[in-house]
């Protein structure tokens, strides 16, 4: 019996057309593209808070979510589609390891594919990502040499169009490697939706000063010159004159003025007359000039190659040159620091920290900072080759704004969470964060549990470090575990309080604790968000009060029928089941 029997006529049609637009250029690998797609329906997710493992007190802003990522990213996806500002990750880097820490039911650690199985557990949890980006979105993967090419044509296949580029940072000093070649570098693949940009930084601006008090502010000087010779641009061949000390300064012949005077024909804009007056012109080396007082002797000196720099036998005006005095200095103009408005320099990359007018470079730190970071918050090296939080911070820092959301499903020691409280604290900032971590749990360590233990441990103790390092950083966060429901059972078995989290984070509202009460609500100024899990005549009550205070209502109920069969088409009122099912499988 062929795995296609049971196939209904509709996904085999599918089937095909996904087969014949096939790209028979890129990467290829071994994939079950009917197990994948139903991998993503397979059954539903479900998330709740856990409050001991919880810090601070609710309302929570940040997450950190116990489970499966590719199950936490179905239950985001449900969430908060088109949210997420910057998605950053760290993901197994498919050395060949024997054990497979990652939980997934969909891919078989035990394949002797070992790409392909690295590739599809990639591809899945990317798909996901994708549809989590804001118009302005940006992902951010690390990644070593080996695995680099793979990757990025993995993600050019999920994330057609997008691509940005890479950084490259080095991840320790020195150390050797076959070939007299050191793998001292990883990778950090750039792939962004059409309205994100980076930061970039300042330009340099040291080269603006204000040496003669001029009450318009700093200045530098920039060339008056324009790419056109004396031929091409015959407007633009004439004197200068500086009226403090009548010298006069001639073109260069190759790169003219580049405004006209009063008189000519289709001037657009200022004259060199309007300039002069406006104190806008700076004579170089000012009083040095030289003298030719016949032409026989300018001839002369161009023959020798004695003459100014700029005097040619050709030239139209060469007889104004006689009886002058001719500046041996440039004339500039000034430009205004106040005036400036170009955009800021693009960022490079992160090897060495060189900043010039084209592009900018960070040094960031290495692995070797990251592992002394968890030393100094946990007493201990508790987790293996940390990313620095330099690296994260940079990262962050140039691709989000104050209140900005930043996800990281392969959370591990949680770096990205510290990156963001520490921007935070800088620049007093309210972006908040999504860790994602599994437990890690192996047959031989069934207690451990990563996420518990090392990602959301190391925020609480950061949010009650007496370190003066960490000093001002504080995020509560309210701590979520996922499990997976059948469909055919979610009216039986999706609680509560895991309804009353998808509500409240697909309201883009902070996390509370639900209290068992008949119905709960979140009333903030711009609405209020009500969950009915029992239809009473105090909710109906309580709804007419809504409505009374034209209120800006959301009411979810798992028979919203009983509530608008009392009250009308007054409230929004919605179905529980088919909101968040419809949601989930978008």
């Amino acid at each position: 019996m062929s795995k296609y029997d049971d196939l209904p006529r509709e996904q085999l049609i599918e089937l095909l057309k996904k087969r014949d637009r096939t790209k028979k250029l890129g990467l290829v690998w071994e994939r079950d593209e009917i197990e994948a797609d139903n991998a993503v329906d397979a059954n539903f997710v479900a998330a709740t808070i856990i409050p001991d493992l919880s810090d601070k007190p609710a309302p929570w802003r940040n997450m950190v979510i116990e489970g499966d990522n590719y199950d936490a990213l179905r239950w985001l996806r449900m969430t908060m589609a088109g949210q997420i500002k910057c998605i950053y990750i760290d993901p197994p880097y498919n050395t060949g390891t024997t054990t497979w820490v990652y939980n997934d039911r969909y891919v078989n650690p035990e394949d002797a594919y070992r790409q392909s199985t690295w590739l599809e557990f990639m591809f899945r949890r990317l798909a996901l990502a994708r549809d989590l980006l804001a118009p302005s979105g940006v992902i951010l993967v690390s990644i070593n040499d080996e695995q680099r090419a793979r990757l990025e044509l993995l993600m050019d296949e999920v994330l057609p169009g997008m691509r940005l580029g890479c950084f490259v940072w080095r991840t320790r000093k020195g150390g050797y490697d076959s070939g007299n070649f050191s793998k001292d570098h990883d990778f950090v693949l750039v792939y962004r939706n059409a309205g994100f940009e980076f930061a970039g930084s300042a330009k340099q601006r040291d080269d603006y000063s204000n040496p003669d008090s001029d009450e318009r502010g700093d200045w530098t000087d920039d060339p008056l010159q324009q790419p056109k010779t004396y031929k091409q641009r015959k407007n633009g061949v004439y004197f200068i004159e500086d009226e403090e000390t009548g010298i006069f300064y001639p073109p260069n012949p190759n790169r003219v003025w580049s405004v006209g005077r009063k008189g000519d024909k289709g001037l657009t804009g200022p004259t060199i007359e309007d300039l002069i007056s406006e104190r806008l012109i700076i004579f170089k080396r000012k009083g040095e000039y030289v003298v030719y007082k016949t032409m026989e002797e300018l001839v002369a000196a161009i023959a020798d190659g004695s003459a100014h720099k700029f005097a040619r036998l050709d030239l139209p005006n060469l007889d104004e040159w006689i009886g002058k005095k001719i500046g041996l200095g440039s004339v500039r103009i000034k430009k205004f620091l106040k005036d400036k408005t170009e955009e800021p320099n693009p960022l490079s990359s992160m090897l060495d920290g060189i900043v010039s007018e084209e592009s900018y470079s960070e040094e960031v730190g290495q692995t070797a900072e990251g592992t002394r970071q968890i030393r100094s918050i946990f007493g201990e090296s508790v987790f293996d080759y940390p990313k620095p939080v330099s690296l994260l911070k940079l990262l962050v820092e140039q691709s989000t704004r104050p209140g900005d959301i930043v996800l990281d499903f392969f959370a591990g020691s949680a770096t990205t969470a510290q990156a963001v409280m520490e921007l935070n604290a800088q620049d007093g900032g309210d972006r908040r964060f999504i860790m994602v971590s599994s437990t890690e749990a192996t047959a031989d360590a069934p207690q451990k549990n990563i996420c518990r233990d090392v990602t959301a441990e190391r925020i609480r103790r950061l949010n009650t470090s007496d370190n003066k390092k960490f000093a001002n950083l504080s995020a509560e966060f309210a701590y979520l575990r996922c499990r997976g429901i059948e469909f055919e059972d979610l009216d039986q078995d999706l609680a509560p309080a895991e309804v009353w989290a998808a509500l409240e984070t697909l309201h883009r509202l902070p996390l509370t604790r639900y209290t068992q009460a008949p119905w709960q609500e979140h009333k903030t100024e711009a609405q209020t968000l009500i969950f009915a899990d029992r239809v009473s005549t105090d909710l109906l009550d309580h709804l007419r009060g809504v409505v009374d205070r034209r209120e800006n209502a959301f009411v979810y109920a798992w028979a919203p029928g009983q509530i608008t069969a009392a009250l009308g088409d007054v409230l929004d009122v919605r179905s529980v089941r088919t909101e968040l099912v419809g949601r989930f499988r978008q």
